[in-house]
């Protein structure tokens, strides 16, 4: 698209008003857009409808991408339907074009001078050599020694020497993995499709060319990754001396370049002028050859300086002789010829920096391109956009005056500005301007990348310079006047998408922090989510699973903030794909402290020794109110990664429920010990409640509902009988007038035990036979002797545990419970009996210390 010459069709609507689809559009990339509504009472002034906004699908490993200004790109697992079939090797054809959109376009104007490649045939030829024996070399040399092109004649040395040709990159801001991609792309046909690493490494390691990179910036380890990946091609590097050299193991050979000798320099100056030198030029030209050390690019500019100078004298001499204009200039105008013959040489730091002297004898146009490359970077803009930048519709010329003195070189598929023109420039004062200029080109590159016409492939072309200019503002971003957008935020807004789509993205990773600083700065949150989750997608792409989480989040919790509905569900769904990949909750981090390995497995299970009864003095089991956390401490690290985070934050909730089922395990041991305990006593005292029990006398025989031990010699049972303690009547003593119990807590000489209980169910002794105490009805008024304990029904935390008496030493405390109900607990006083209980399970008799027997 012309930015200058724009079509009605270009606006997305053509003469008739009807609907005009973008070329994605019409290639089935998306719906048309709508009709534009006219108001039929002004159909000529109806505003049309905003287009559609373009989204772009493409398949990236295993996922199906949608690249979404508008919301946010969505993603998803790519169904089978909808991947790749292997992509095909380029024809020759095929890589005739793409080896055509790598070159540097032709500047307009006139054709530049030819100028051969003086003292590099000794190179040239040992460089071919060594490429035709598969070997890779690097070729190293100085910014302006004719590197680039060296290179440049090599590959058209080598077109024939690999099956799948030459391929040209740049790595000019480049890491390993672009080039890669890089190079995938300039062999294979693969259209919206990015292979994941594995994939990728599987596709370039099957690639047989010859690979000319200029402008490497990386080394040694990189390198090496580099010609690792691809065993089949053999890479001639360009580099600087300042670049890290190529490891030892990499057999990498190095050719060095260096300078002209001094007639080469003078060589070269006479080609640039187009005739020969005089005496006074020849020696100015030595000493510019001492000054620059033979460096090529000095002696083109050099010779730029005498061209210039000839075009004044030639000028002059016009006028003089043959009265050009004569007529025009006034009777009394002298002419200065005499000064403009007199036209000194440029001196010897002119001539070393030359670059102001030869700006200021450029039009205005190249001057203005100029101060935009001054403040982009060094990035010189496609000369397509010169006339929307300088506002001159013949500023495209003004490349081609830059490239003609040699202020400009190639690099990649596009111009900046030669060695050393960078700086010279800025201490000229061509840096004055730097934020307007940046300004400038930023309003029109944002307005640029956004129009519907201009593909994703036409911006990643542009990438450098909309990066530059992003560079620039974004330090300096403030908020913006009431209604009113920032032309950074808007900028990162509109380019990021493309570089997405057109598969730039190590572009789009630039231009997406460069956005979210920016929309930080303005105070602008919906833009600064819209960033987060677009850098959270492309984490996601790339495996960095824990970045592409807190992405995400950051996204969410903002766009929640805002109630933006349709980005929040967009950063939803990518971060439960986020979770299905890690296996891990939707929204649960990583956090220290909380990684219970095999927890899962372990939270159920009950301990080893069964859940222990509440004893005095210790603290009661767990329970809903009061948790307990284990840990399980795994014993490899694999153990801890195959189930980490997958309890994370569900710990607490989970050993709340198993302290629940603990204390309910305990609760219904006692129901089941008390059954099993209250089915050998026939008056049990369920089947003796009364109507209002009381907590402080019995229901009817005055024992508080506790087991009355009875020694039934007519069943097979005859295990032994333990006292229990009684309440006191209403007279204040214990035990009934038919029944009394000293208060001493001592057994009856009729409870003492008189054997124990056999295999079979007999008795091995003769058992002791004591009458059974009947029960005897008693007052529900509370006891109000002064002799009654005063001790509450239940022990309290701080009472001291009762010993057991001498007399039962022969219990075993392994089946002791206690009661915890107020019904079944007897007083907690240092004059409470003690008693023994009868083990159902093991038959042997055991005391309890709390006087409550089970």
């Amino acid at each position: 698209m012309d930015p200058n010459n724009r079509g009605p069709e270009e606006y997305g609507h053509d003469d008739g008003g009807t609907s005009h689809a973008s070329a994605f559009e019409r290639e089935g990339g998306g719906p048309p857009r709508q009709r534009p509504s006219r108001d039929p009472l002004t159909p000529d002034f109806g505003q049309h409808t905003p287009a559609l906004a373009r989204t772009v699908q493409l398949v990236t490993g295993d996922y199906l991408l949608t690249v979404n200004p508008v919301d946010g790109s969505e993603i998803e697992t790519c169904p089978p339907g909808e991947r790749p079939g292997r992509p095909e090797k380029l024809t020759a054809a095929g890589r005739a074009e793409v080896e055509r959109a790598a070159r540097p376009p032709v500047p307009p104007g006139p054709a530049l001078p030819s100028l051969p490649l003086l003292e590099r045939q000794e190179e040239r030829e040992r460089l071919v050599r060594l490429l035709a024996r598969g070997r890779s070399v690097r070729l190293t040399g100085p910014a302006g020694s004719g590197r680039t092109s060296l290179l440049g004649l090599v590959a058209e040395d080598c077109g024939d020497l690999a099956p799948d040709g030459v391929v040209r990159l740049s790595g000019f801001r480049r890491t390993p993995d672009d080039l890669l991609y890089d190079l995938f792309y300039a062999v294979h046909d693969a259209p919206l499709h990015r292979p994941d690493r594995d994939e990728l490494l599987e596709y370039v390691r099957q690639i047989g060319a010859v690979v000319v990179l200029d402008d490497i910036e990386f080394g040694g380890a990189g390198l090496d990754e580099l010609l690792d990946a691809t065993p089949e091609c053999a890479f001639v590097v360009g580099a600087t001396p300042d670049v890290p050299a190529p490891s030892a193991e990499s057999a990498v050979e190095e050719v060095f370049l260096g300078g002209l000798e001094r007639a080469g320099g003078v060589d070269i100056i006479e080609r640039t002028v187009g005739r020969a030198l005089t005496e006074e030029e020849a020696n100015w030209a030595g000493d510019l050859w001492f000054e620059s050390e033979g460096l090529p690019l000095r002696f083109v500019q050099a010779g730029a300086l005498l061209r210039r100078r000839d075009q004044l004298r030639a000028g002059a001499n016009a006028v003089d002789e043959f009265g050009v204009f004569e007529d025009a200039l006034p009777v009394d105008a002298p002419l200065e010829t005499e000064a403009v013959d007199e036209v000194p040489l440029p001196s010897l730091g002119e001539a070393a920096a030359p670059a102001p002297l030869l700006a200021s004898r450029l039009s205005s146009s190249a001057r203005a391109t100029l101060r935009f490359a001054v403040a982009l970077g060094g990035e010189v803009p496609h000369q397509a956009h010169l006339p929307a930048l300088v506002g001159d519709t013949h500023a495209d010329a003004a490349l081609g005056e830059l490239a003609g003195c040699a202020l400009v070189s190639p690099v990649g598929s596009r111009y900046r500005l030669a060695a050393g023109v960078l700086q010279q420039l800025e201490a000229a004062g061509y840096a004055d301007d730097i934020d307007a200029r940046a300004l400038t080109a930023a309003q029109h590159y944002a307005w640029w990348a956004g129009h519907p016409s201009v593909t994703p492939e036409r911006v990643c072309a542009e990438a450098d310079a909309v990066l530059a200019a992003l560079a620039v503002l974004v330090p300096g971003t403030t908020p913006p006047a009431e209604g009113e957008e920032s032309v950074t935020v808007q900028l990162a807004r509109t380019a990021a998408p493309a570089f997405a789509a057109g598969l730039h993205w190590s572009a789009w990773e630039r231009a997406l922090r460069s956005g979210a600083e920016a929309a930080r700065l303005a105070g602008e949150v919906s833009e600064q989510a819209y960033f987060h989750h677009e850098l959270g997608i492309l984490a996601l792409c790339g495996g960095q699973f824990d970045r592409s989480r807190t992405e995400l989040e950051t996204s969410i919790g903002l766009r929640s903030a805002l109630s933006e509905k349709h980005g929040t569900v967009s950063g939803r769904r990518a971060l439960a794909l986020v979770a299905d990949r890690t296996g891990t909750a939707p929204g649960l981090g990583s956090t220290a402290g909380e990684e219970v390995p095999d927890a899962r497995h372990e939270e159920s299970q009950s301990p080893p020794g069964g859940v222990p009864a509440a004893l005095p003095g210790l603290p009661p089991p767990p329970s809903a109110e009061d948790p307990t956390l284990v840990v399980h401490r795994a014993t490899s690290g694999a153990a801890a990664k195959a189930h980490r985070a997958g309890i994370r934050g569900l710990a607490r909730r989970n050993l709340v429920a198993a302290g629940a089922g603990a204390l309910l395990v305990a609760v219904l041991g006692t129901v089941v010990t008390l059954g099993a305990t209250s089915n050998n006593d026939a008056n049990t005292p369920s089947d003796n409640v009364g109507v209002n029990p009381s907590a402080s006398q019995g229901l009817d025989d005055g024992s508080l509902g506790a087991d009355t031990p009875k020694s039934d010699t007519g069943k097979g049972d005859t295990g032994s009988a333990t006292s229990r303690p009684t309440d006191p009547g209403p007279d204040g003593t214990y035990g009934t007038s038919d029944d009394p119990t000293p208060p001493s807590g001592t057994r009856r000489p009729t409870d003492s035990p008189s054997g124990t209980k056999g295999s079979g169910g007999g008795s091995t002794g003769s058992p002791s036979h004591s009458s059974t105490p009947k029960p005897s009805k008693s007052s529900t008024k509370p006891p109000t002797s002064t002799s009654s304990p005063s001790a509450p029904a239940s022990p309290s935390p701080s009472d001291e545990p009762t010993s057991p008496s001498p007399s039962d030493s022969q219990s075993s405390p392994s089946t002791t419970t206690s009661a915890s109900g107020p019904a079944s607990s007897a007083p907690a006083s240092s004059s409470a009996p003690a008693t023994t209980a009868t083990s159902s399970a093991a038959g042997t008799p055991t005391s309890s210390a709390t006087g409550a027997v089970i």
